[in-house]
């Protein structure tokens, strides 16, 4: 069992257009409405491939109630925590290269009661499970040490612990000591505060989180694919697709898969590429297929002079 819990979650809605461009007007040639938040779209991920997960989520308002309706249709198991705040509602503009412009609302006000309930369910969840996934941004009320807490607390439970989140809350929650962090290249980079261009960049950035504490780093890379770094060492490992639909969701398929398949080692690395690569296949992220067989290919000798795409 992998629990994930997501502090924000959202209903996301895209807009699927020829091309966007700013000040004009521009049609949707349709529309897609689904669940959302980093966590969610790790356990729907999890579900489409059949692995036991259960989300926590603290849903509010009418978009809370929207959002659960969705989430009860999809399936899958999860636990809501009501609060009195409306949960968010996001935005994402879809070209036909997969390039997706996203807008996103920056989400309710939790109260420490409500703190204290989304924590409590998480842990309950918890009980009995392998992973725990600390997904996503923080809302107002929930401070950055939020996660350092949850962490803690989980780990006497005997869970593992990954955590994607970003910013402020990420510095904080390396220090925990987390068995996985997995930022993106954006992500990797604000930690360090560095811009990062090749691999050689990526390796340094993920070997300076593992020295803050984090116990390994899966950088997401996009188009070039995702990078571990562990006590082992460091593996580079990509899955080409012919084409991309859209990237949204893609960071947390890989996460996904990579827990799936244990969250260590190479072949974890290899299914998470897997999970991606048919992620981005998919209009949004409700996957409607079970598998993921787009070719893999791992490095063990990681180019650090390559550049890595704009």
């Amino acid at each position: 069992m992998i629990v994930t819990v997501t502090p924000n979650p959202s209903v996301d809605r895209t807009l699927f257009v020829d091309a966007l461009t700013r000040g004009a007007v521009t049609r949707a040639k349709r529309t897609l409405s689904e669940p959302s938040g980093k966590g969610v779209n790790v356990s729907l991920a999890l579900q489409a491939h059949r692995c036991p997960t259960t989300a926590v989520l603290p849903l509010g308002g009418a978009t809370g109630t929207d959002l659960s309706r969705m989430l009860t249709g999809t399936g899958l198991s999860f636990r809501e925590v009501p609060i009195h705040g409306t949960t968010r509602s996001n935005v994402s503009l879809a070209e036909p290269d997969g390039t997706v412009t996203k807008i996103n609302e920056h989400g309710p006000a939790l109260s420490r009661d409500e703190v204290r309930a989304l924590r409590e369910a998480t842990l309950a969840a918890g009980r009995g499970a392998r992973w725990l996934a600390a997904c996503g941004s923080l809302p107002e009320g929930l401070d950055e040490r939020f996660y350092i807490e949850l962490l803690g607390e989980a780990r006497r439970l005997g869970l593992r612990v990954a955590v994607d989140t970003s910013g402020i809350a990420l510095r904080w929650a390396i220090e925990a000591g987390p068995d996985v962090v997995k930022p993106n290249r954006e992500e990797l980079a604000e930690a360090i505060g560095r811009k990062l261009t090749t691999l050689g960049d990526v390796l340094a950035a993920a070997g300076q989180l593992r020295e803050r504490g984090a116990r390994s780093v899966l950088a997401s890379l996009g188009p070039d694919g995702a990078v571990l770094v562990d006590d082992n060492g460091a593996v580079h490992g990509e899955a080409p697709v012919e084409q991309a639909v859209s990237a949204v969701g893609a960071g947390d398929a890989l996460l996904a898969g990579f827990l799936a398949a244990g969250g260590a080692g190479r072949e974890a690395l290899a299914e998470g590429l897997r999970w991606a690569a048919a992620s981005v296949q998919h209009a949004g992220t409700l996957l409607t297929a079970t598998g993921g067989d787009s070719p893999v290919v791992l490095h063990d000798e990681v180019d650090v002079h390559r550049r890595l795409a704009d």
